[in-house]
């Protein structure tokens, strides 16, 4: 986190605006376990995991991401002199999303329509809110949740939230930072990482990857193709 914070500090210093987008899972995880409750998945029918969203695991997303990843961020960004504020999707009704719709998968070993997942796909972003602060010098920090047309808030993707801001907001740059290498060719050789990959391509190495790296390569190819120069 210090390095990534001194790099937004230095692209700051040289005059970039950055808006900074982080997810939260892995502390959604490990807060849910101090709290005893389970973290479960979904299993699709195509074999698709994804996180199983229920209220309580909704909660446990939200205390993480607005309690734990972003104060920890915006200190760290702080102490390098950025002036960083904390934002989710829900203020200023920054990211909207549309529930996802009952699904068909298998939960805890067993296959049944679940109706109480609160995730979701994003439908719209108002921009206005970053760039009023970007405006003004300030550095947003800023994660999931969304909104719901009703006010409740949704699990979405925070790759593909990065990917839908950087297109509102027409910029340069989308830089998706990743705790692995990169994409690799083989994902057991750390030395078989793929450079670039030409957009007339995205389909062909979007069937040959799985995991959270096809989410985050998915998300990257929808940038690019919605204007983003360079990802």
């Amino acid at each position: 986190m210090s390095r990534a914070c001194a790099d937004v500090a230095d692209l700051v210093r040289q005059g970039a605006e950055v808006v900074v987008v982080h997810g939260g899972g892995a502390e959604a995880d490990r807060l849910a376990a101090e709290l005893g409750r389970p973290v479960r998945r979904l299993t699709a029918p195509d074999g698709r995991h994804s996180r199983y969203t229920d209220a309580p695991a909704l909660d446990a997303l939200v205390m993480a991401m607005l309690g734990r990843v972003k104060p920890a961020l915006v200190t760290e960004l702080t102490g390098a002199g950025v002036r960083a504020v904390g934002l989710s999707g829900n203020d200023g009704s920054l990211v909207t999303a549309r529930r996802t719709p009952p699904v068909r998968a298998v939960v805890d070993g067993v296959e049944r329509v679940v109706r109480d997942d609160f995730s979701g796909r994003i439908k719209n972003v108002d921009p206005a809110l970053l760039l009023t602060l970007l405006g003004g010098g300030y550095v947003p920090v800023v994660s999931p949740p969304a909104r719901d047309a009703a006010g409740g808030l949704l699990n979405v993707d925070a790759d593909r939230f990065a990917a839908r801001l950087a297109v509102a907001l027409a910029a340069d740059w989308l830089i998706i930072l990743s705790n692995v290498p990169g994409l690799l060719r083989d994902p057991a050789d750390p030395d078989s990482l793929v450079a670039e990959v030409p957009g007339e391509e995205l389909d062909t190495y979007l069937d040959g990857t799985g995991g959270r790296m096809k989410v985050k390569l998915r998300s990257a190819g929808e940038a690019f193709l919605a204007g983003v120069a360079h990802v």
